[in-house]
């Protein structure tokens, strides 16, 4: 096609077989069995590649990609460093006002100089009960509890309400120090549960 001459494509009411047959015989003929012979010849393609393609090297493909992600994340919770702690503290109306804690370290690395303190207050902020527990240190994927996070405090009314005031100070993988603070208003429900985490941190990022 030149410069000069428009391009008219000239509509074809040929179907897709008679298409076929021109690549086949490439002079327009219909040789029927040069057509049947090309469908044959790619029904033979077409079963050779499922054959290749097994159910089983699929499933074994998946599960090895199912591995590598699992590799991948354990690295992230294992290997590269990470700080994070979480104090569970539970508080129970049970002849008394009754607290209960434990702080766990979801970090890969050990936190050190770790303090947690919990107080109990009623609703002028006066100190009714308090409870704390220092460590040197607290391994990655470890958690402490016992008597020093268990604390009791009678002689005062359980209808009335009260604020269970936590705290976490220590020093992380790098050598700086953290403290956070946490406010919990209770005496509406006899049961409270409270989850309290730290910000979350990972080097290099």
């Amino acid at each position: 096609m030149t410069q000069d001459e428009p391009f008219n494509p000239v509509p074809s009411k040929d179907g897709i077989l008679a298409r076929i047959r021109e690549r086949v015989d490439g002079d327009g003929s219909t040789d029927e069995e040069d057509v049947l012979r090309a469908a044959q010849d790619a029904a033979e393609r077409l079963q050779r590649l499922r054959k290749e393609v097994e159910p089983g090297k699929v499933a074994l493909a998946g599960l090895t990609l199912i591995l590598l992600l699992g590799l991948l994340m354990s690295g992230w919770y294992w290997v590269l460093p990470r700080d994070g702690l979480t104090l569970d503290t539970v508080y129970m109306q049970n002849g008394g006002h009754i607290l209960l804690a434990e702080i766990h370290n979801s970090g890969s690395r050990a936190v050190t100089d770790l303090e947690v303190v919990v107080s109990f207050e009623d609703e002028v902020g006066e100190e009714l009960g308090r409870m704390s527990v220092f460590l040197d240190e607290l391994s990655a994927h470890a958690s402490v509890a016992g008597d020093d996070l268990e604390m009791k405090v009678v002689g005062h009314t359980v209808w009335a309400n009260y604020t269970v005031q936590t705290s976490v100070s220590w020093t992380d993988y790098a050598g700086e120090s953290h403290q956070e603070t946490w406010r919990h208003d209770v005496g509406t429900w006899a049961s409270e549960e409270f989850a309290d985490r730290t910000d979350r941190r990972t080097w290099p990022f």
